[in-house]
């Protein structure tokens, strides 16, 4: 008889420490499963259609992900028998505005673009003065924001572009053969979690709203880039690209300490530069900067925020290497060419600077070796 403090249940393994539980077996009914298959691949192709009919009609085009795979590929030609080609850093105004097919055509060979959105080239360009295989010409391209705060929002593509793994280039090479050339949807502005993420959410107490940036380009496999025509058509596109960049222009005057900090950056940000030009020029590198045009409340906002004669002409005197002030050249003006939220040019105005620019660098600035820039 057992006690009422005690159970007469036998003892099972499921009561055994460290013994193995039996795995439950479910029956799984039949299936069509070929038919479930397809019905699987026709929807997922319903979807994927109609996200890129929706975009087409939004006026997007297929073009190549300008990401950190993209970069690297340009970069490391240099040590692969480009070692003496022009190259071209700065930041999107550069990467806009210097057409490298109409360069071509004056020069007989294309450049190496290098410049990045919304970064400083001073890293690059301490990069390029490090490498010994690199024994070219180099542009640097100043947006005075950028380039005297030492911004580097895309700073990930040249740091890490030697780290890339085996995958990272088979997959990039199956992105830019299979997928770029062929699908709108695939930049990476119409993702959907990117469209969900800049949906007008409420606030928490507290918090600033910001905009992210719009897709305001169209790349080329070999980083050429040009202002995608939405901008240039599309009147309301064009308000909201004006509004995001507006976003920074409004924000309360800086402190006293502020300032301080602002003038410790500039200054360094300059003495990097000079540092990495001696380097280059030690070489026989020729090396020219260029302050490419804005105009509107950009224009207003970078003159306000860096006056001429508080930073572009430092900088010219330190790195003693000629500077070209685009609003010392008529022909380099700014009310020569469209720029429809201010800051970037439209394609044809792109085209058309490229070539002016070009002639003033080869008529004014010949590279130190007799070559052509």
């Amino acid at each position: 008889m057992p006690s009422s403090t005690s159970s007469s249940r036998r003892l099972t393994a499921a009561d055994r420490p460290g013994v193995a539980q039996p795995v439950p077996v479910r029956d799984i009914p039949a299936q069509r499963w070929g038919a479930i298959l397809l019905g699987a691949l026709v929807l997922a192709a319903l979807l994927i259609g109609g996200w890129e009919w929706h975009w087409r009609k939004f006026g997007a085009l297929p073009g190549n992900r300008d990401d950190a795979m993209l970069w690297a590929r340009q970069r490391l030609r240099i040590g692969q028998g480009a070692g003496d080609a022009t190259v071209l850093v700065g930041a999107s105004r550069t990467f806009f505005d210097v057409q490298l097919p109409v360069w071509e055509e004056l020069s007989g060979r294309r450049p190496i673009q290098l410049a990045l959105n919304g970064t400083s080239p001073t890293t690059p360009l301490e990069d390029l003065a490090d490498d010994q295989n690199f024994r070219g010409r180099v542009l640097v391209g100043v947006a005075p924001d950028l380039f005297f705060s030492g911004f580097e929002f895309m700073g990930a593509n040249f740091r890490n572009c030697r780290k890339h793994s085996p995958s990272d280039w088979v997959g990039k090479w199956l992105s830019m053969h299979l997928v770029e050339p062929y699908f709108a949807f695939y930049d990476p502005d119409f993702a959907l979690f990117t469209v969900i993420r800049r949906q007008d959410w409420p606030l928490r107490a507290g918090m600033r709203g910001g905009t992210r940036v719009r897709k305001l380009t169209q790349v080329g496999p070999d980083r050429n880039n040009y202002m995608w025509t939405k901008l240039v058509t599309d009147p309301d596109y064009r308000a909201l690209a004006r509004r995001i960049w507006a976003e920074d222009f409004h924000d309360p005057p800086p402190t006293a300490a502020e300032l301080v900090d602002k003038e410790k950056t500039l200054y360094l940000q300059i003495a990097r530069n000079a540092a990495a030009v001696a380097r280059l020029r030690a070489r026989g590198v020729t090396v020219v900067y260029v302050r490419e045009p804005s105009t509107g409340e950009y224009l207003q906002y970078e003159t306000g925020a860096f006056p001429r004669q508080a930073a572009w002409d430092p900088l010219i005197a330190h790195v003693r290497v000629p500077g070209i002030y685009y609003d010392d050249y008529p022909q380099l003006r700014a009310e020569n060419y469209q720029l429809p939220e201010w800051s970037h040019m439209s394609r044809e105005s792109a085209e058309r600077y490229t070539r002016e620019l070009y002639l003033i660098l080869q008529g004014q600035f010949p590279p130190d070796d007799g070559s052509r820039w």
